[in-house]
């Protein structure tokens, strides 16, 4: 049988034709399990792990042809400003000349802006086409599923835990692993070559809704960084929620409904001290993707042994756990696009929460989370504050475009609070080298 290969060419085509592959591939590993009657309890089970890994891919698949939608309409909405802006160029020839003039500079910046933006949304197609592609690379051929089958041989592990450990050893690093007695799972651990005692810092990452470590590290790659920064790396994984996707927590309704009625609190508290009976590390950090951002902003609140600073991407808090009553100062960056369509950048309280039960959503806009951290250090976040720095961060948007805000004076000792506003980025910005060097520069300096 010959390998079914998709090609991303971009756009919704290109998301259809991956959610055709995931089918394809799931047919033909139930055909490859029951071809011979079937009755192998380890072939069954990993027909039901693949089966949970393309439902999360074609979920993955849904929502990307979504955003690509709401772009496609964006686009239009650009395309009817542009047409108003040439109607005022013809406006202006009966007014004065100053008038004119006048009308004519504002016609030139909006077709500028206009511009930027369809810069923009080139990008992100861009996007779209890389993480169809990513998709696509986690998929096993059906090459792979039928090559050597006569010798029994069994279908291939593509679990999440399975292809981080793929990705990790890819990079050069060993693999380790720290069990959780409590959900009897197994989360992959990196360790440097040269660990130091009781100094080498602990990086928690967190993955997003839908996604898992492998995807989380596929994206931010901080299993690339480990040896060559000397930090070592967990990468653990949600648990499958009532949409049969992989999710965080992070409220504490951890026992009558929230998004998985698990208590993501506790388990990642465990986790990380079951990882620390393995290892002697020295500060921790917690970064965390969208939903994993929002478990990362509530593991601060609830506090956690030895947790120095909390990183989020793509994610906020919601309005409810604003208090985070008794919670330890620790130093907070909040990174987040000000395009974001899935994650406003000012928040949102109004949308129900699809994922939930229906509820409002709730959740606290960018600035509100950096005055809210900014209050619990003991630290006002300025009325108008002014950017220490400008970074070019997001290969999808033109220039330099994050803003970087910080304030760190009257804080709490140690503690710096800071916000990285990303003007144009959306919820999967195009992050490169530069944005990890960014990230663990940052997370390194708050000692």
């Amino acid at each position: 049988m010959k390998a079914i290969v998709a090609r991303p060419s971009g756009g919704a085509g290109t998301l259809r034709l991956l959610g055709t592959v995931a089918s394809c591939i799931l047919l033909t590993a139930v055909s490859l399990a029951c071809s011979d009657g079937g009755g192998d309890p380890a072939t069954d089970e990993r027909v039901i792990e693949l089966e949970a890994t393309v439902q999360s891919l074609d979920d993955s698949v849904e929502a990307l042809a979504e955003e690509n939608a709401a772009l496609k309409r964006g686009l239009e909405t650009l395309r009817r400003e542009q047409a108003d802006l040439r109607a005022t160029r013809g406006a202006a020839t009966a007014d004065s000349e100053a008038a004119r003039d006048e009308r004519l500079a504002a016609l030139e910046e909006g077709q500028s802006r206009i511009g930027e933006r369809l810069d923009g949304l080139d990008g992100r197609t861009r996007e779209l086409e890389e993480v169809a592609a990513r998709i696509e690379s986690v998929l096993p051929s059906s090459k792979d599923l039928t090559e050597g089958k006569d010798e029994g041989v069994s279908l291939p592990d593509v679990s999440a835990l399975a292809r981080t450990v793929r990705l990790v050893e890819e990079s050069g690093s060993e693999v380790s692993y720290v069990a959780h007695a409590g959900r009897g799972d197994r989360s992959v651990l990196v360790l440097p070559r040269e660990f130091v005692e009781g100094e080498t810092p602990l990086i928690v990452s967190l993955h997003g809704f839908r996604g898992d470590s492998a995807t989380q590290s596929a994206s931010v790659p901080l299993h690339e960084r480990v040896n060559s920064d000397g930090v070592a790396l967990l990468l653990p994984n949600g648990q499958l929620g009532r949409t049969g996707n992989r999710v965080w927590n992070p409220t504490d309704e951890c026992c009558e409904g929230g998004k998985t009625g698990e208590d993501d609190v506790a388990y990642l508290t465990e986790l990380v001290a079951a990882a620390e009976a393995i290892a002697d590390f020295g500060p921790v950090y917690v970064f965390g993707y969208s939903n994993g951002g929002f478990m990362s902003h509530h593991m601060a609140c609830k506090g956690l042994p030895s947790l120095r600073a909390v990183a989020s991407l793509a994610g906020t808090s919601y309005v409810k756990d604003s208090s985070c009553e008794g919670a330890p100062p620790v130093s907070v960056l909040h990174i987040h696009g000000t395009e974001d369509p899935v994650i406003l950048f000012d928040g949102d309280e109004e949308t129900r929460d699809s994922d939930g039960d229906g509820e409002l959503a709730f959740y606290a806009g960018a600035w509100d989370m950096a005055t809210r951290w900014s209050r619990l250090a003991g630290c006002g976040w300025p009325d108008e504050p002014r950017p220490y720095a400008t970074l070019d961060l997001d290969q999808y948007v033109p220039g330099s475009e994050t803003q970087a805000f910080r304030l760190e004076s009257g804080c709490a000792e140690g503690v710096t609070i800071e916000l990285w506003a990303s003007e144009g980025s959306g919820h999967g910005p195009g992050y490169g080298d530069a944005f990890v060097d960014a990230l663990l520069e940052w997370l390194l300096s708050q000692e």
